[in-house]
């Protein structure tokens, strides 16, 4: 598997990412036995890159993702162990969400991650949500004293703004930004975000770049998602969205046809294509998937494929908000 850099910051990555949430939440039913082994997978084609967060399950996507790496087919120091804090979740009700960004938190959180995931450093600490109610500075503040006692070697925002980013900056060298990106999740081109990363050169890291498995083709009926997928309270997979979404599935279904690969790789190979300093993150609980993602790497767009699939997908297709409007309310924007 090829290799990028995260911007400027020296930090180089595999070109594409693990996404490690579904493992453990969200997508249906978990199976850690076949999750540890799509990891191992991952890791052995070359792959280097593992996204996880402490709120996933809460805390056992940590966990899961610290036991693949004591049994992994590579060293420790091959691996780039991405995490996330910020968004609290209350034990009694994992459906409710709360940002936190103080001080006294985030060096919490990441003592909590460290001893999960069983390792000594973080490579990219991310806040996954900006808390309106501490000022940026404070809490980038107290990330980059984290650098500075060797618990974290780069820093990284999820859903920031471009102004954010900028603040952020100023006080510590931001590393990357992940924010959702795809063929129906066009945004960052609109709001600066995207801009801002290159004019500061921090790298971007593109999050559900098949549309949350939508662009894959594999949904074709709102029935198809598990009675506990999250996907299910998502209004583009919701009634008139639902059906309006899937003609734009039909056109990657058509384009992937006349190039020979299936939708998945045609979506990877769009976002990959759309410069060096992006790093998508697909996420997969499964081998089978895993190996369908990989082979994106080999998919070539010419410069007549990137117009026709512009033409096709322009900003704005997609019908609904890609979260809930709490959801929704809850980005930096």
């Amino acid at each position: 598997m090829n290799t990028r850099f995260l911007g400027h910051s020296g930090l180089q990555v595999s070109a594409l990412g693990l996404g490690c949430m579904g493992m453990s939440e969200f997508y249906g039913q978990r199976d850690d036995t076949e999750s540890i082994a799509t990891i191992h997978a991952f890791l052995a084609a070359g792959g280097s890159l593992l996204d996880t967060a402490d709120m996933y399950g809460p805390h056992t996507n940590e966990e899961l993702v610290g036991h693949a790496l004591r049994t992994a087919p590579v060293p420790r120091a091959s691996v780039v162990v991405a995490t996330k804090f910020g968004i609290q979740r209350d034990p009694k009700d994992p459906t409710k969400r709360g940002v936190n960004g103080r001080p006294d938190y985030v060096r919490a959180s990441a003592e909590g991650s460290l001893r999960r995931l069983g390792i000594e450093t973080i490579d990219l600490y991310y806040l996954h949500r900006v808390d309106p109610s501490t000022a940026i500075e404070e809490t980038v503040g107290a990330m980059a004293e984290l650098i500075k006692t060797g618990k974290v070697r780069y820093l990284g925002l999820s859903e920031c703004s471009s102004e954010t980013l900028r603040r952020a900056h100023a006080i510590h060298p931001v590393t990357a930004v992940q924010t959702e990106y795809s063929l129906w999740s066009r945004e960052p081109e609109q709001n600066g975000i995207l801009a801002a990363c290159r004019e500061l050169g921090v790298g971007f890291v593109p999050y559900s770049p098949l549309g949350r498995g939508f662009l894959t083709g594999q949904i074709s009926h709102f029935e198809d998602l598990a009675p506990d997928d999250y996907r299910r309270q998502s209004p583009r997979f919701q009634g008139e969205n639902f059906e309006r979404n899937l003609d734009v599935v039909s056109r990657v279904q058509t384009l992937a046809s006349q190039k020979g690969c299936t939708p998945a790789q045609l979506a990877l190979a769009w976002v990959l294509a759309q410069g060096n300093d992006l790093v998508p993150i697909p996420g997969t609980k499964r081998r089978t998937y895993l190996q369908e993602n990989v082979g994106a790497l080999a998919v070539s767009l010419s410069t007549k494929e990137l117009s026709e699939i512009e033409a096709a997908f322009p900003a704005g297709i997609a019908s609904g908000d890609r979260y809930p409007t709490a959801m929704m309310q809850a980005l930096n924007r």
